[in-house]
């Protein structure tokens, strides 16, 4: 079977049912596999190929007779004058009947091919022969080979030919009336319209000299039959119509070009079905063999196949290429037709075959990007889009699919919605009545590729066609693809995988777009397809595990070093120390990119494809690496939850490694994740455990940072006090090592905090000014910010500014924000703008503000900044005499803090009993300013002096409305 298919791959299944036709045993894999390990052993090395579908045999060309036959009758075809030659030497290469002695229903269906193959080529050598006049020569030998295929008509016919032209008419007659008796008494019909004519004309003495019957029976519609489940492409066909429309009388040129199995052909042929009315003339089809197992077909060649079709002698076609080229051109010219150029391989080879004039349509297909030929734009064919590949499923394999609708969408999508894929697909489950499309569907989801085969044709082959005619480095490239974790990759990540310069990946990376290899929806920005990528990893299995794994190395490398330069100054110094992190493998790929960040953004989506891969590999140190150096970007701009995933992942691959410093980096990271989403007992275990490793392994720079962070904790449960107790022994862990800048600024900033709260504003300037100090000499543009604006609102809650210099200052804070990508903190300046511009009587733009900020805070996910400003909102529009929409403002608020921030509950709750008050329920006013006055109290912070006051108007019967909820509040 593998010999029937040189340099094929059989599919498994085909070689079962070779092997044991309709009955293959429970073992019949296992068996299979025997065998070719046998056969392995026995054939030189890398004779034997496997692939996901099945296994395949290399031979070369000479080696096997059914190849050597098959060269020699191409060869024959291209109409030069060695034609008798090449298939006398053809058919001298048989023995008897093809493939003798084997019982198998697959051998002998493969044996009667080869049968008809061998009688066809005998028929156009003995055409040739009698063209030659060597009429009485062959009488013997057609006596016999009629007798050995006798209801071949075309024989029969040259037999009577011969034998009129030998002088032996009436014998000639007589054979015509054995033909009649054995046509009637075998097949129950007279013989066709050749021996009748024939007939004929020996009657009437009408026949003419040598020359050949095949050239009077070419036919002018050359086109194979368009397949009647065509689906989709209507707004390509529309597209085509149009420019067929547009170029009159002049010819009209197009290319359809696409990967392998994107059906190509199958449009093409298409199209010429819906114009072909308007082009009555003649219909040509010629494969130029650009993407086969055979070499692309020279124009010289193709113009003999085009010239023939057309109905011109093989003796009056010119042996010069440009002469062929005329008489081409010139017969084209007075026709109406329709010219399909399938499966070219370049410009130069079509060049030659074009029309200059006449009212000709040329459909080229490739599965190249063809440049070079102007005016002619090409349409490059995308796979089919859900709908259209159901429906073409559905086609093919009938009420099944409409039966599992869901089951159907995701089989289609498991063959990428490729329609050759999903024709094989569906010849599969078609085949098989007791099958469900689930069925497939499982099958499909183990592995694609080997399930995509039906006889000989199978996707995977389909992909090697255009891949093993690659240069060496492209090929290197594409396999090296095959390991790219990620769904889209850059040319400088591919340069890094493939360690080439990146002049020369860019290069390598347009020939596999040339082939369809790869797709590029962006620029510089490129995929796989789904079974591709497939494809892609097969080849990959086998390279070394070393090129395998130096490949990964160098891949992560690029892409950590990438995200290090993401973070800003006083970050990138802390993640570098957190890493160790030497110099870049590949200097020059990193400084190709002048927007780290960007760079991140967009590898966002590969992140956990990448540790799978990291992990998959044994490398493990990389499943904690990547996280740690991406945690500042995806957690400033609230991908909170992204991180948490890769962070995890990092800590448990650690922990298998033993690496407890690693462990301690994943911890302190991982925690700020765990507040972020509201679990601090969890965030709290995480940062003592990192507390822990850091004491034991002496790290005094590491335990002063987690210390500092298990003191922000006490923020949200409104312990202020203990937060800036727990901060100042941070700062003094720190306070002895060689550079403590970083630990002393966020400490210094957290104890600043923490006094504003508190009512204690000059110490708190004093803290806050330490921290904008260090901010500055770290260039710590988010340091910076969080300075400005907390500076500005401290000094003028203390009547040290007035409202346009703390705006001022707070509008510094938010551009330095913006421009870091910290959303946390935007957030935060848009709120006390939001407060200032409230104080200034500006209640509109105050509303707008606020909102901006919850609308920041909802997208990040931070639930206390989100009630905390909704409360502000629910302030705001009570000022603006919305009472309805305050007490909805107030209530998100109350929901979102929910008791879990005493601090913001207790805010909501002053907001919520203002519009108590306001709707004249002074009551249930009391009862919430009650709550929010204990609450205050018990976290020391002098809010509570705005609450005493409130109480006291409602105990003295007051009736001013006062719409003030947060206008005492300290900020922090």
């Amino acid at each position: 079977m593998l010999l029937l298919k040189p340099g094929q791959i059989v599919a498994t299944d085909d070689l079962i049912d070779a092997l044991w036709d309709d009955d293959p045993p429970a073992t019949a894999r296992g068996q299979l596999q025997t065998c070719v390990s046998r056969l392995r052993r026995a054939l030189p090395p890398g004779m034997i190929r496997t692939d996901p579908a099945g296994y395949g045999l290399l031979v070369g060309g000479d080696d096997l007779d059914s190849l050597a036959f098959a060269r020699l009758v191409a060869q024959a075809q291209t109409g030069d004058g060695a034609a008798g030659k090449l298939l006398r030497e053809a058919l001298d290469l048989w023995r008897g009947s093809a493939l003798a002695g084997i019982d198998s229903r697959a051998v002998r269906h493969q044996a009667a091919v080869f049968d008809e193959q061998r009688a066809t080529a005998i028929e156009d050598w003995l055409d040739l022969e009698l063209d030659d006049g060597h009429d009485r020569d062959l009488v013997a030998e057609l006596s016999g080979l009629v007798e050995q295929f006798p209801l071949r008509e075309r024989l029969r016919a040259q037999f009577m030919l011969a034998l009129h032209r030998a002088g032996r008419s009436a014998d000639a007659l007589t054979e015509y009336r054995r033909a009649c008796d054995l046509f009637r008494d075998q097949l129950g019909i007279d013989p066709g319209p050749v021996l009748h004519d024939l007939h004929r004309r020996i009657l009437l003495g009408k026949v003419a000299g040598p020359r050949s019957l095949a050239a009077g029976l070419v036919a002018i519609d050359s086109l194979f039959r368009a397949v009647g489940d065509f689906t989709g492409r209507d707004e390509l066909m529309v597209r085509l119509l149009g420019t067929v429309d547009a170029a009159g009388s002049a010819p009209a040129i197009r290319i359809i070009d696409g990967m392998a199995g994107s059906g190509k052909t199958t449009s093409a042929v298409h199209l010429a079905g819906l114009v072909g009315a308007r082009f009555p003339d003649a219909r040509l089809f010629v494969d130029l063999q650009g993407h086969s197992d055979q070499r692309p077909l020279r124009p010289e060649a193709a113009l003999v196949t085009l010239l023939r079709q057309l109905g011109v002698p093989a003796e009056h076609i010119p042996d010069h290429l440009d002469e062929r080229i005329r008489l081409w051109r010139g017969e084209l010219a007075a026709r109406r037709a329709i010219v399909v150029l399938d499966n070219a391989a370049s410009t130069a080879q079509v060049l030659p075959l074009l029309p200059t004039s006449g009212a000709a349509l040329v459909l080229i297909t490739s599965r190249r990007r063809l440049a070079g030929l102007d005016g002619v734009h090409p349409e490059s064919l995308p796979v089919l889009d859900d709908a259209e590949a159901v429906t073409l499923l559905e086609k093919i394999v009938g009420a099944r699919v409409a039966a599992e609708p869901e089951a159907a969408l995701e089989v289609v999508r498991r063959c990428g919605r490729l329609p050759l894929a999903i024709r094989l697909a569906g010849a599969r489950l078609a085949h098989r009545p007791r099958w469900r499309v689930a069925d497939l569907l499982r099958r499909l989801s183990e592995s694609a590729l080997p399930e995509l085969a039906a006889e000989d044709r199978t996707v995977a082959s389909a992909f090697a066609l255009s891949y093993e005619q690659l240069p060496d480095r492209a090929q290197r490239m594409f396999r090296l693809l095959g390991l790219h974790p990620g769904e889209r990759f850059e040319a400088l990540a591919v340069a890094a995988l493939t360690d080439e310069p990146l002049d020369r990946a860019r290069d390598l990376l347009d020939d596999l777009l040339d082939v369809h290899l790869v797709e590029e929806p962006e620029p510089e920005v490129y995929r796989l397809h789904d079974l591709l990528r497939e494809y892609a990893a097969v080849l990959a299995a086998d390279l070394s595990a070393a090129d395998r794994r130096d490949a990964l190395v160098r891949l992560f490398d690029f892409h950590l070093h990438m995200f290090v330069a993401a973070n800003d100054g006083p970050q990138r110094g802390a993640v570098t120390a957190d890493l160790d992190l030497g110099p870049p493998k590949r200097p020059d790929l990193a400084a190709c990119s002048a927007d780290p960040a960007a760079h991140l953004e967009r590898e966002r989506p590969n992140l956990v494809a990448f540790l799978d891969a990291a992990a998959a590999a044994d490398l493990t140190e990389w499943v904690w690496r990547l996280p740690r150096a991406a945690w500042r970007y995806l957690y400033a701009r609230g991908y909170v939850p992204e991180i948490e995933l890769l962070l995890r992942r990092g800590i448990e691959a650690a922990r298998q490694s033993g690496d407890e410093l690693a462990v301690a980096v994943c911890a302190n990271y991982l925690a700020s994740c765990a507040q972020r989403l509201d679990r601090r007992d969890e965030a709290r275990s995480l940062l003592e455990l990192a507390v822990r490793i850091s004491r034991a392994l002496h790290d005094d720079t590491r335990t002063a940072n987690v210390m500092g962070n298990l003191a922000a904790l006490h923020e949200p449960e409104g312990r202020f006090v203990e937060m800036i107790e727990m901060s100042r022994e941070a700062l003094r862990i720190g306070s002895g090592l060689r550079d403590d800048r970083m630990n002393a600024a966020l400490r210094h900033g957290a104890i600043g905090s923490g006094l504003a709260r508190l009512g204690r504003m000059d110490p708190a300037l004093r803290h806050l000014r330490i921290r904008l100090q260090l901010a500055i000499e770290m260039t710590d543009s988010v340091g910076i910010a969080f300075c400005l604006h907390s500076i500005g609102m401290v000094k003028w809650r203390a009547g040290l500014a007035d409202v346009a210099t703390a705006r001022r200052m707070v509008t510094a804070g938010l551009r330095l924000m913006r421009s870091a990508g910290y959303a946390l903190g935007e957030s935060e300046c848009l709120s006390r703008l939001a407060r200032l511009k409230h104080t200034e009587g500006q209640t509109g733009a105050a509303l707008e503000l606020v909102s901006q900020a919850i609308a920041i805070a909802d997208r990040i996910g931070h639930r206390r900044y989100e009630a905390l400003y909704r409360a502000d909102r629910g302030e705001f529009l009570l000022a603006a005499g919305d009472v309805p929409a305050a007490r909805e403002s107030c209530a998100n608020a109350l929901r979102l803090a929910d008791k879990r921030y005493p601090y913001e509950w207790a805010v909501a709750l002053s907001g919520r009993a203002a519009v108590h008050l306001a709707e004249d329920e002074p009551e249930a006013a009391r009862r919430l300013w009650e709550q929010a006055l204990t609450m205050f109290s018990r976290m020391g912070v002098p809010d509570r002096r705005e609450v005493e006051q409130r109480l006291a108007e409602v105990d003295s019967g007051t009736d001013q409305l006062r719409t003030s909820v947060g206008g005492g509040r300290m900020e922090g």
